[in-house]
């Protein structure tokens, strides 16, 4: 989809452009109707336009717009503080500094680390994403195209195999590499962080394994290493509950968090112990737009929204649906392979047959799905794997008809 003015560079999944939306919902510019499956790509866990965050949205706008809030503070971005302290499950009193963007967060939460240790090499995993921007690259697991015609980038980084059972890969397999990179590559008490995906977003809602966060946590206790889970994606929500850590009976040092969080605003944050937060000097962390008053606003109605009964309720509303989905076209689809994921966050595998690759039939499906009605998103190395992003808040029967628009367009492709 060549568009003027805007750098070819910029991938375009859908060829159309939304002018409006209604919870999992939205209307083209010919008024025509879809479902979306895409959310944002994991922000509206709540919906397009959820009438509560609306209306606090509206009711800031009026009061203040912004403010830089290392210049002049507001309350806001205090408020956000105490309530993540109280919205993320963790046994040590948190510490926090708002962002602008997940990748923002990641960059940020190195500077910490680097900071906090006196020590500069991180380890990353296969397949993981983590930003867009240089540093933050430099932690993805995957080359193509984020990585491309850029040379040297930020570092030293190390990638690790991503232990998952949607993977294949084996607590053990893991250990063992990392144990091998302490021996072979960069001694432990050089490395600042290790940076993990409890759910992998981009990788293809790949689970991270318990056992191996349990080992993974002692490792770095025993090396003082920061321990970081990037729940950019996977979090406020997205899993049922309101992060997928909390499903690992391991805690982070540091927590970043981004797109749901303020339900289609630009806010993210990284947060964590004190005694790391605290590491920068005074004025190494900030940000001109860092924590807007409005988007502020926003995320305190997220988080007022998101009662862990609440979450748990439309998560499992959400996987039900798609787990029941994906046992019906598994039978009727020899590409449709297994579905991966956690609670309401999940992802289908597209395999290769005789007549296509994996990715080539879920290309074709998300041009064949979006003339049924149903907007979809890829992910995945290979971009094999199907993500489906509906908000928690889609109403059963929106869920279903989407469920079936996607079952319409398998159909026409089969036929």
């Amino acid at each position: 989809m060549g568009l003027p003015h805007i750098s070819a560079s910029l991938n375009i999944v859908h060829p159309l452009f939304i002018e409006r939306g209604k919870n999992a919902e939205v209307w083209d510019e010919q008024g025509r109707h879809y479902i979306d499956f895409i959310g944002g790509i994991g922000v509206l866990n709540l919906g397009h336009g959820h009438p509560s965050v609306v209306a606090a949205v509206k009711a800031q706008i009026d009061r203040l717009m912004h403010s830089a809030f290392n210049a002049l503070p507001h309350r806001g971005y205090l408020e956000i503080a105490r309530e993540l302290d109280a919205f993320v499950p963790v046994t040590y009193p948190l510490t926090c500094m708002l962002t602008n963007s997940g990748a923002e967060a990641t960059e940020n939460a190195l500077k910490v680390a680097r900071a906090a240790t006196g020590r500069q090499a991180v380890i990353a995993f296969d397949d993981g994403f983590h930003g867009r921007t240089l540093a933050a690259l430099n932690l993805n697991g995957k080359v193509q195209p984020y990585k491309m015609r850029l040379g040297a980038l930020p570092g030293p980084v190390h990638h690790l195999p991503f232990p998952s059972p949607d993977g294949g890969v084996e607590t053990d397999h893991a250990m063992a590499a990392l144990e091998r990179l302490f021996e072979v590559e960069i001694p432990a008490d050089e490395v600042a962080a290790i940076i993990v995906e409890p759910v992998q977003g981009e990788g293809g809602f790949r689970r991270l394994r318990s056992d191996f966060a349990k080992r993974l946590r002692a490792m770095c206790d025993a090396h003082g290493i920061v321990l970081i889970f990037d729940e950019i994606q996977s979090g406020f929500g997205r899993t049922g509950r309101r992060f997928a850590f909390s499903q690992l009976a391991v805690e982070p040092d540091l927590l970043l968090m981004g797109k749901s969080m303020a339900a289609g605003l630009p806010l993210a944050a990284v947060a964590g112990r004190a005694k790391l937060m605290d590491a920068p000097p005074k004025g190494g962390l900030g940000g001109t737009f860092s924590g807007n008053p409005v988007a502020c606003a926003a995320s305190l109605a997220v988080m007022d929204l998101m009662s862990e009964d609440s979450l748990q309720r439309m998560g499992a509303a959400q996987e039900g649906a798609i787990v029941e989905a994906h046992g019906r076209l598994r039978e009727r689809f020899s590409m449709v392979g297994e579905l991966t994921g956690l609670g309401c966050m999940r992802g289908i595998v597209f395999e290769d047959t005789a007549s296509a690759t994996g990715a080539e039939h879920l290309s074709a499906l998300l041009s064949a799905a979006r003339e049924t009605g149903v907007l979809l998103m890829p992910s995945g190395r290979q971009r094999n794997v199907l993500r489906l992003l509906a908000p928690l808040t889609t109403e059963r029967e929106v869920m279903q008809e989407g469920l079936a628009r996607l079952e319409r367009a398998l159909e026409t492709l089969s036929a």
